[in-house]
């Protein structure tokens, strides 16, 4: 398979970045299965695709004439068989390892033999569920990050299996959908950023959990030292409080870690507020105006 023969783009998951991963694929001319067993979730990803469309054309970064165009290219769907017809997949599932694996396997059955399979796993090793895919040399770690439009660096992480032209395939495929390419030379742990950017929520939660500084204090620090316009919480709140509680309780068990369970802990009680974050408009911080955005955050007053 060469470059041109990737025309069909199957994304398993439709949460956040299934979403932003499908449109992006979508507004470079890709057609897009996007594929959830929920019916729920796919309803929520239409009307969010469709808010980022708004955002999109308001920054300029999409014509208002090519709107309908590029959501016609998005098809949803929680019928595996009709996603299953796509040159590349992309899965973006929970952060555990036997489910990605068993999705993974599932859609080995029914999709074409040159179809190639990537996860966007945010802090697993593709490795640890390859095998399961039935195509481990067609398999690699392919990670965007939020907002895929914006923050337009993809991470290749090939695991020992990956053929050397399904790594080639990756590069030219994130090239055409106006992305960065950045490949490891074996696998780590978080990739690149992910890996700095997981010890940075670390430390932030365990001073939030351990009582030592307030959620505000610990931003509040962070963003006047290093000059930036978001902290660690406000991080979280983009990723969203399920998926960083996703990855904290996953690695807390595996490593039988009491800090991190204790930061799990932490991020539950915001999840059984219904505080998940940006999503849905409040996590550590309330959106669309949260408080680190206004005058005199900074200086405490």
């Amino acid at each position: 398979m060469n470059i041109e023969d990737i025309r069909r783009v199957l994304i398993v998951g439709a949460g956040t970045m299934g979403q932003q991963i499908g449109l992006q694929c979508a507004m470079h001319g890709y057609q897009v299965m996007l594929y959830d067993i929920d019916l729920a979730a796919l309803d929520t990803a239409q009307t969010q695709i469709k808010m980022y469309t708004g955002h999109l054309t308001a920054q300029g970064r999409l014509a208002q004439g090519e709107v309908e165009a590029v959501l016609a290219r998005i098809i949803p769907t929680s019928d595996p068989q009709q996603a299953a017809e796509a040159d590349l997949l992309s899965e973006s599932v929970p952060e555990d390892p036997a489910l990605k694996g068993k999705i993974l396997a599932q859609f080995n059955d029914i999709c074409p033999a040159h179809t190639l399979f990537t996860t966007n796993t945010s802090t697993l090793l593709p490795s640890m569920f390859a095998e399961a895919t039935g195509r481990p040399a067609q398999f690699a770690a392919f990670h965007f990050h939020q907002f895929v439009w914006e923050s337009n660096v993809v991470d290749i992480m090939p695991h020992p299996g990956t053929a050397a032209e399904t790594v080639a395939l990756l590069e030219l495929f994130a090239r055409r959908i106006g992305q960065i390419p950045i490949v490891l030379k074996k696998e780590n742990y978080g990739y690149v950023f992910n890996a700095m950017l997981s010890a940075l929520n670390r430390a932030a939660l365990s001073l939030a959990a351990g009582g030592v500084a307030s959620v505000e204090d610990v931003d509040r620090a962070w963003m006047v030292v290093m000059k930036t316009r978001i902290g660690p919480f406000g991080i979280l709140d983009v990723i969203g409080l399920e998926t960083a509680w996703d990855i904290t309780e996953y690695w807390a068990k595996a490593l039988h870690d009491h800090q991190l369970q204790a930061n799990a802990d932490f991020l539950k009680n915001y999840i059984e507020q219904n505080r998940l974050g940006l999503k849905n408009g409040q996590g550590f911080y309330t959106y669309p105006n949260p408080v680190y955005q206004q005058p005199g955050f900074l200086t405490g007053e």
